[in-house]
């Protein structure tokens, strides 16, 4: 019988972005029950996903048509996503082979770090990560030496258990090899030197970022062991407050977090766990999927635990990973009966409001079963890209799927990457009551239409059969302030003409491109153009 293709290779030091691995997307308009169906892949073997039905003979992955924006207002990359991973492994380091201004996002990423960290019963400390601050010098004349002096400075004054190397778009364009000096160091330091090759313009999405991540690690720090623990299980996250321990306790289980606040031991000792999770398969397909082919660490196939129906479903395949398929059932029973009244009295409540969802992928679909739960309407959404398949492939991973079948349509369900100027459109349409978001650049547009935000800072928050309860309250305290949106909305001003203000369809320069040539301009926009044409005029 010939052996299975592996789908993650760690042979190799760098990864495939997810555009090519997986055909992920990052601007496409529609209903949800649209792109679940576009991106409907034919079972090639049992419980796994594969080619799809657009791919002729010969070809792999996804052809999902995605509309074509013609500019991004904002985003991040691949490389700050390589910061608030790495960077927030306890004791070890991440050099940033970059400009400074590479690092400007990292005073939020501090803050969310010692914020985990007190959430994980562990002590607040600064995030770790150096920079090694390239120059125009360095950009002519190569900066190899500079980043080994910092691998050397680093090892010195921290005394880390490994050191990892970020790649950034101007080491990229300059030439730099952190693969052979990663390797060089690691030989004459004798402890892991690890590259991330992470340079922003190498993937149109930052999560890309979360996988370079985990390669790093899978490869280099998890001890290749036989060595099992059969009470542990990977869980990989953010960093959310620490409510798996208590959901896995009626089954005798420690969690094992990944990779956000973990020890260099913890994250060793991730191939001696019973099996891998995850709160989203967005983050953490790929390294369950690479310690499923590697270590046979079994990960969790079933959906993300939100909701009721998941939260079983998750619970009893935990359960029989685990071997302990008999314990489960009288606990998931007793859960019911303790939430059931609550959760009706909450949708009492809530009756008649409506919610929007913008945040990651397959976390949004998890947020909008969660809201439907408790009886809110969402007829719209955003997410910040879209995978149309994970690594695993396997058929529970299909979280929109999931929604679409279980918990219904999503009428204008919109792929896009944080674009303010999209966002009053996007609202416009379904007028929510409230937002709940990630990435929450754009939540003071929101504000200034009337609609408050539930900034969804611990995404471990609606997990469970508690966290639809701890939804629902946290949702009656915001629609509360509702108020004070309405007296801001009556105050401030949007940055944009009345032209686009007017536009039915957020996605119009996408569609038709050609319409920028004749929109009006806003005063601002006018004054730029008429500064640069007198700064050419100058020269």
């Amino acid at each position: 019988m010939p052996k299975k293709k592996k789908k993650v290779n760690l042979d190799l030091a760098n990864i495939a972005p997810r555009e090519l691995r997986l055909g992920s997307i990052i601007s496409w308009d529609g209903s949800a029950s649209d792109l679940a169906e576009l991106s409907n892949y034919e079972l090639r073997s049992r419980k796994r996903r594969g080619c799809g039905k657009s791919c002729g003979p010969g070809e792999r992955g996804c052809r999902l048509a995605e509309l074509d924006m013609p500019f991004n207002q904002q985003t991040m990359c691949s490389q700050s996503i390589v910061a608030c991973q790495i960077g927030n492994i306890t004791d070890c380091i991440l050099i940033e082979h970059s400009p400074i201004g590479c690092s400007s996002y990292h005073p939020h990423f501090d803050f969310a770090y010692k914020v985990g960290l007190v959430r994980r019963g562990k002590e607040p400390k600064s995030i770790q990560i150096v920079s090694t601050n390239l120059l125009e010098s360095d950009m002519v004349f190569g900066a190899s030496d500079k980043l080994r002096r910092s691998i050397m400075d680093a090892h010195q004054r921290f005394e880390p258990k490994a050191i990892f190397i970020s790649m950034s778009c101007s080491t990229a364009i300059i030439g730099e090899d952190i693969g052979s000096i990663a390797a060089e160091m690691e030989k004459k330091l004798g402890l892991p030197v690890v590259p991330l090759f992470c340079e922003g313009f190498r993937s149109k999405h930052w999560s890309s970022g979360f996988d370079i991540s985990q390669h790093g690690v899978v490869r280099q720090i998890v001890r290749k062991t036989r060595k099992k623990q059969k009470d542990l299980l990977n869980i990989v996250a953010l960093w959310g407050t620490d409510y798996f321990t208590e959901m896995l306790a009626p089954l005798g289980l420690r969690v094992n977090y990944m990779i956000d606040m973990a020890s260099f031991d913890e994250l060793a000792q991730a191939s001696e766990a019973a099996a891998t999770a995850t709160f989203c398969h967005t983050l953490g397909s790929y390294m369950a999927t690479a310690l499923e082919e590697e270590f046979g660490v079994p990960q969790i196939d079933a959906p993300q635990p939100y909701g009721i129906s998941s939260t079983d479903e998750w619970l009893r395949a935990v359960a029989k990973a685990v071997g302990k398929e008999g314990e489960i059932d009288g606990f998931i029973e007793n859960e019911h009966k303790r939430i059931l009244p609550q959760i009706k009295k909450l949708k009492k409540q809530l009756k008649g409001v409506k919610g929007f969802v913008s945040t990651g992928s397959s976390f949004a679909h998890a947020m909008i079963e969660v809201l439907r739960e408790l009886g809110v309407t969402v007829d719209g959404s955003l997410v910040f890209h879209h995978d149309p398949v994970y690594d695993a492939g396997y058929e529970n991973q299909n979280t929109l799927k999931h929604l679409v079948d279980n918990y219904g349509d999503i009428p204008y369900f919109s792929v896009s990457r944080t674009q303010q100027y999209q966002f009053y459109g996007l609202l416009n349409r379904v007028n929510p009551d409230f937002i709940i978001i990630r990435h929450n650049g754009v939540a003071p547009l929101a504000a200034k239409l009337g609609i408050p935000s539930f900034a969804m800072g611990d995404e471990h928050f609606p997990l469970g059969y508690d966290g639809i309860v701890r939804m629902g309250e946290a949702l009656v305290g915001i629609l509360a302030r509702k108020k004070f949106n309405n007296v801001l909305k009556r105050h401030v001003e949007l940055p944009y003409t009345p032209w686009w203000l007017s536009q039915e369809d957020p996605f119009l320069i996408a569609r038709q491109p050609e319409i920028l040539e004749n929109a009006p301009l806003s005063p601002c926009a006018i004054a730029q153009r008429e500064y640069i044409r007198e700064g050419a005029s100058s020269r």
